[in-house]
């Protein structure tokens, strides 16, 4: 059996100054067969470093969109271009590590349910793991427990969040891993339609985790297959991003539970969760002064 091919698929909008380290570590990986990079309105100076290296390396794929399509619709326009076997999406200040390529390889090569999903372990810049990572099931109720922090009041109740559980030793299903650092096969990916594009930014992945398992599939956390997330390094408005993120979870909350009293929950969770998601930026811009 001949060995797989791993296509990488980034996107990126104004991702700040880590997008060159990120797109090196790729370059440089082995494992990775293609790197596609799906350009959004970047600034002249990194596009045109990005025009250099695509002139100079056989197996980066350079697209330029000219506009802000968004993260989903650039992924799929990405993995519609890719040539791999594999797609690992990565986002554009997230560094792989050596060897990271090679073991999504072999992890690949395990007997797993299709369609399936595998999320590698995103870890701060200290190396502590970085929240979002592996999750539970979002639902309304998971979601008011994390966003009220109601696990702190009531031990008893679970936090969406599982970074704090023990890191296990092979890869464990998860109901939920982090697009940050996603790998599909790249026909499973399409024949399941790709990233819902209704979503602009956040949640997407939260969302093809669950209509992989949907569709009887599983969600994989690779702990062996480590990557460093910089993360709040776009230089868009920390506001904007965030607005973006509540209003990708009411979408999929309106998408996912659709009857009355459910969506009555959506409708009386949008205050908490937008006032949630604003009081953390509104945090941690305090704490950065």
């Amino acid at each position: 059996m001949s060995e797989v091919r791993l296509s990488v698929v980034t996107v990126s909008w104004m991702t700040g100054p880590h997008l060159m380290d990120a797109v090196a570590a790729v370059l440089a990986a082995p494992g990775v067969d293609e790197f596609v990079m799906v350009s959004h309105e970047n600034p002249p100076a990194a596009v045109a470093a990005l025009r250099e290296l695509a002139a100079s390396h056989a197996n980066f794929v350079l697209i330029e969109t000219d506009a802000n399509l968004g993260f989903a619709k650039g992924c799929n326009i990405g993995a519609r271009a890719a040539s791999g076997d594999l797609v690992l999406f990565l986002n554009p200040d997230a560094i792989l590590a050596p060897g990271a390529g090679e073991q999504l390889k072999r992890s690949a090569q395990m007997a797993l349910t299709r369609p399936w999903i595998i999320g590698a372990r995103i870890l701060n810049r200290d190396g502590s793991e970085q929240a979002g990572g592996r999750r539970g099931e979002l639902t309304p109720r998971s979601a008011a427990v994390s966003f009220l922090r109601l696990d702190r009041l009531f031990p008893g109740l679970r936090n969406l969040h599982w970074e704090a559980d023990d890191v296990p030793d092979d890869m464990t299903e998860v109901p939920t891993v982090s697009g940050a650092a996603m790998m599909m096969r790249r026909d499973d990916f399409l024949e399941i339609g790709g990233f819902d594009e209704s979503y602009f930014l956040h949640v997407e992945d939260i969302d093809i985790c669950r209509s992989v398992r949907m569709a009887g599939g599983q969600v994989w956390f690779e702990p062996r297959v480590e990557i460093l997330h910089f993360g709040g390094t776009s230089q868009s408005s920390p506001m904007r991003v965030e607005t973006h993120k509540a209003a990708g979870f009411v979408k999929y909350f309106w998408k996912f539970y659709p009857g009355p009293i459910q969506r009555l929950a959506t409708i009386l969770l949008i205050a908490p969760i937008y006032g949630a998601i604003w009081a953390r930026v509104v945090w941690l811009w305090l704490r950065g002064r």
